[in-house]
């Protein structure tokens, strides 16, 4: 059982701090070059996205809350995906809000302006897809409405699906953290206005897991 992983990517983050948490130690194999992946990495799996769970008998499971699930299923303690139906459906709204208005508005700007990223608009796709400027406001709109919109869920709970650590806040923090990529983040000026944000970030990154 082996994880490919590209370290300095937010997605391959969920899935280091969720294992932190988990006490679970997996093989990890490095496949970025930088701000590229390697060429036998996408030769081999033409999907092209990290991170990717390959299992001894060859099957892979990729999307990095499918390889969570995963393990969690197979070592429920501590729960990260809550314990009953209400808390588990709380956790798995907030974990989509988190990837879905949070990562991805961050990478729409990300990928749209950083020099590295030019001819490669979408993620795992061969075909080139140019960088389109007018993506760029709309992502960084985008990000505000996020931090808005978790701001006040964080200021009548602890954590961002309720009083309990969880899934949800492994992606906010790896959501939050890269927004500062693009100068949006809690430690910039930005991050002035959304206290409950800097609150529960300090708390959330001063985790051991956060580290790891």
């Amino acid at each position: 059982m082996k994880i490919y992983d590209w370290h300095i990517a937010p997605n391959p983050r969920r899935v280091h701090i969720y294992l932190a948490e988990k006490g679970l130690h997996i093989p990890l194999v490095e496949v970025g070059e930088g701000f590229v992946l390697k060429q036998d990495y996408r030769d081999k799996f033409p999907q092209a996205m990290v991170p990717l769970l390959e299992l001894d008998d060859g099957t892979t499971i990729g999307e990095c809350m499918a390889i969570c699930r995963y393990f969690e299923a197979l070592h429920p303690d501590p729960p990260l995906f809550g314990t009953d139906p209400m808390s588990s459906a709380q956790i798995t709204c907030w974990e989509n809000r988190a990837n879905e208005e949070g990562i991805m508005a961050v990478g729409e700007v990300f990928r749209n302006t950083h020099p590295e990223f030019a001819d490669r608009g979408l993620p795992g796709s061969a075909e080139k897809i140019p960088q389109n400027a007018a993506l760029v406001e709309r992502g960084k709109a985008r990000v505000n409405r996020f931090f808005q919109k978790i701001d006040g869920q964080l200021s009548n709970n602890q954590f961002l699906a309720g009083d309990t650590y969880s899934a949800a806040d492994i992606t906010g923090l790896c959501a939050v953290d890269f927004g500062g990529w693009i100068e949006m983040g809690p430690e910039d000026k930005f991050g002035e206005q959304f206290p409950n944000v800097r609150r529960w970030h300090k708390e959330v990154s001063s985790r051991p897991s956060a580290k790891a």
